[in-house]
This record gives C-alpha cells, sequence and structure tokens, in this order.
C-alpha cells in the first residue's frame, strides 16, 4: 500500500510570510497525521524561506508517523539529517536559488559523491533515496550508491498527463520496473494532485510513497486539510 507524505513547506512559507508562528508548522504536522497523514516531508533550504532548521528539531520529537527529510547534501544539510535523524532522507540536486526542485540526480556523474554521503547516513541507521528522473540508466546507477529507494520526479508525468495520459505515464513504469530489478523502493513526488494520482498510482508497481505539499495544501485552502487529506487516501486505496 502507497503511504501518503504530506510535504508542510507551504505552511512554513506562509508562516513566514508575516511573521511570528501562525501557522505552526508543529501543529499542521500533527494535524497531518491525526487526519491520516502516513509521514511528514520538509525541505529545508540555505535561506530558509520556508522550512527553517530550528522547525526540523521542532518536528522530530513530536511525530508519530515516517519524518522525511529533503534536500541537496550540502555540508549544513548533512549535518542536520545526523542531528535529527530522521527516518528517511531524499537527496535532491537543488541549486540554492532553485524555486522548487526541477532536475534529478546524474547518478552516473555523481556517483561516488553520492556513495560517500549515503554511507554516512546509512551507518546512521537513517533510509536514504535519491531523487532521479524517469530515466531507467540514472536509476540502475542510484543502487550502485547504496541507496535504499529512488524518488522519481513527477512533474513531466503531471504536465504531460492531461494530453496524453498514458504516454505521460509510460516512462515512469520503466524506471519503476528498473528500481525492481536493482532491489530499490521506489517513491514519487512533485505536482501529483487529485486529477493525476490515481492514474499514477494503479500503474506504477511497487510504489512505497508519494510525497505531495503545494496541491495538498492549496486543495486544503477549500476543502479543509481533514477532508484533503482524506480525499489524497483515497485515491491512494
Amino acid at each position: 500500500m502507497t503511504k501518503l507524505s504530506v510535504n508542510i513547506n507551504k505552511i512554513a512559507t506562509l508562516r513566514n510570510s508575516r511573521g511570528g508562528n501562525l501557522p505552526s508548522v508543529v501543529k499542521a504536522a500533527i494535524d497531518c497525521e491525526s487526519f491520516g497523514a502516513e509521514g511528514i516531508t520538509v525541505h529545508p533550504r540555505p535561506d530558509e524561506r520556508h522550512i527553517r532548521y530550528q522547525d526540523v528539531f521542532d518536528l522530530k520529537p513530536i511525530l508519530t508517523t515516517e519524518f522525511n527529510i529533503e534536500g541537496n547534501p550540502i555540508p549544513q544539510f548533512i549535518d542536520l539529517v545526523l542531528k535529527a535523524k530522521p527516518a528517511q532522507v531524499t537527496l535532491v540536486p537543488d541549486a540554492h536559488d532553485a524555486l522548487t526542485s526541477n532536475a534529478g540526480w546524474d547518478t552516473i556523474k555523481f556517483e561516488s559523491f553520492l556513495c560517500e554521503i549515503i554511507d554516512e547516513f546509512k551507518q546512521q541507521g537513517i533510509r536514504t533515496s535519491i531523487f532521479v528522473d524517469p530515466i531507467p540508466e540514472m536509476v540502475y546507477h542510484a543502487a550502485k550508491t547504496g541507496a535504499d529507494r529512488i524518488e522519481l520526479y513527477t512533474e513531466a508525468y503531471a504536465y504531460n498527463f492531461i494530453k496524453n495520459p498514458e504516454q505521460a505515464i509510460a516512462p515512469f513504469v520503466e524506471a519503476a520496473k528498473a528500481a525492481q530489478e536493482v532491489g530499490l523502493g521506489v517513491n514519487a513526488g512533485h505536482d501529483l494532485n487529485l486529477d493525476n494520482l490515481r492514474y499514477f498510482a494503479d500503474r506504477i508497481p511497487n510504489l512505497l510513497e508519494v510525497s505531495i505539499g503545494h496541491a495538498l495544501i492549496v486543495d486544503a485552502l477549500y476543502y479543509g486539510l481533514s477532508s484533503t487529506i482524506r480525499m489524497y487516501l483515497n485515491q491512494l486505496r
């Protein structure tokens, strides 16, 4: 069964826009869990424009589901993850000024770099996932780094889904099959929403987790957070 991890970055964006602690990311995370979310995801960036590093330490002791920290493994991020010890770390090759994640790793070019970092995390018992484009060759080389999972970068799927769902999902199915061949678990995230999630989840083999933030929080403005989480869970069931 595919787990739903709610990315709460947008809650932090709203908080930071006004100062203070409203809305509280800690309360939002607790509420998401109580409404059925099976994980909480955060993606702290060096400029802390949404999730702050302190938020990670505030969240860790209160979460009862899986905690997933995403980010570019710069020294500051590595230190944060090693101190917080989440259930999972997802490595994303973000530029420091990226508006949002916009590409997966070149796991051939950065294989040795990723091997070193992943080994450090695994020694601390932290599950590792690598953000990749739906290219089987990148999946095969992700396995060589020692990672436990890949996270499929699904922006292209979401963009093309409206025009041709079957064509849009084809490369993701192939990438997921490649992951099965080499023993990698499969996560997915980016622009998944209530329109395209069920089609994706029904067709991707061994899909363990989806991480959804922006679309889910936008939907919550209209439906409420509790109802929205139930709606997303229904797409996965």
